[in-house]
């Protein structure tokens, strides 16, 4: 990584919000966006010009002309032209089958999380699903919905109160009207970004609930309305790729385990001892000669 961006990573924790704003405009169009005026940095972060001198201050190159400077010598010393990034990309050269570079493109995504991620943010998402909530509520779009599903079903057997809501904006409003202070709500919402994200963003700040947004680099326009960003790379071919998406939900998970501890130990029990006695009761019915389905009713059996 380069200096300002390990500079950004570093101070992202004590930044304020409006700071924050402009850290995560920077990285999302890194350096692209710190090349063009003061001014139209704050207008694309949304907030004001003074507030991106106080970020470049707090980052250290001095003033704002020495900050682009640094920037510049980042852009020689580091940066790639987008014809020989293209050229890489046909795979033509080399004796790797093209699985193989298939492969390495995903690994290489997954390893960008470290770079996209800034850990403070990642600890304050940890934290936040960490600490005992009134309810957790999840939402995502056309493709992400499935991976924001798996984020529910896992969060559920660690901590109380988790639901999904397939249509934030619909039959599942009732949902978010019942979000508190003490809630929190979990938005996906990757390229090509869809509008409701963003107003169920702003309905659940309204309610006062604390937002985690998972977006690609690129930032969803729910971004704004977020308390904690965690911006991915999705750079795959012919589609998106859900590696790193993947990899960051994983990584989410195990740091609640880890945090919760023994509270996620027992939820986790309790959850492996009901399903023992669901199969139990559907191998009964089996054998005195019922139909399973008909006594399973309107659960579903769930995979280990």
């Amino acid at each position: 990584m380069s200096r300002i961006r390990d500079a950004i990573f570093e101070r992202m924790e004590e930044l304020g919000p409006a700071e924050k704003k402009v850290a995560r405009s920077l990285l999302a169009d890194y350096p692209s966006a710190g090349l063009a005026s003061a001014a139209a940095l704050a207008k694309a972060a949304g907030t004001s010009t003074p507030t991106v001198l106080r970020l470049v201050s707090r980052l250290g190159p001095g003033g704002y002309p020495e900050f682009q400077e640094q920037l510049r010598r980042e852009v020689t010393e580091h940066m790639t032209s987008p014809v020989s990034r293209a050229a890489g990309n046909l795979g033509t050269d080399g004796d790797e089958t093209r699985f193989q570079r298939s492969v390495a493109l995903r690994v290489g995504l997954v390893e960008r999380l470290v770079e996209s991620v800034p850990p403070s943010e990642f600890e304050a998402a940890v934290a936040l699903l960490a600490t005992p909530c009134k309810n957790v509520v999840i939402s995502g779009g056309y493709f992400s919905r499935h991976v924001a599903q798996i984020l529910t079903k896992q969060l559920d057997q660690l901590i109380p109160e988790v639901r999904y809501a397939a249509e934030p904006l619909g039959q599942d409003v009732g949902t978010y009207l019942a979000l508190g202070r003490d809630s929190a709500v979990i938005i996906f919402d990757l390229r090509r970004y869809e509008l409701p994200a963003k107003q169920v963003a702003a309905l659940a700040k309204q309610r006062g609930a604390a937002v985690v947004v998972i977006t690609d680099e690129g930032l969803s326009p729910a971004a704004d309305e977020a308390d904690v960003v965690l911006p991915i790379a999705v750079d795959g071919t012919p589609f998106d790729s859900f590696a790193a998406l993947l990899v960051l939900v994983e990584s989410l998970v195990d740091g609640v385990f880890q945090r919760r501890g023994g509270a996620a130990l027992d939820r986790m029990r309790q959850w492996e001892e009901s399903i023992q006695i669901y199969r139990s009761f559907r191998a009964a019915a089996a054998s005195e000669g019922g139909s399973p389905d008909e006594s399973a009713g309107p659960g579903e059996e769930v995979e280990a």
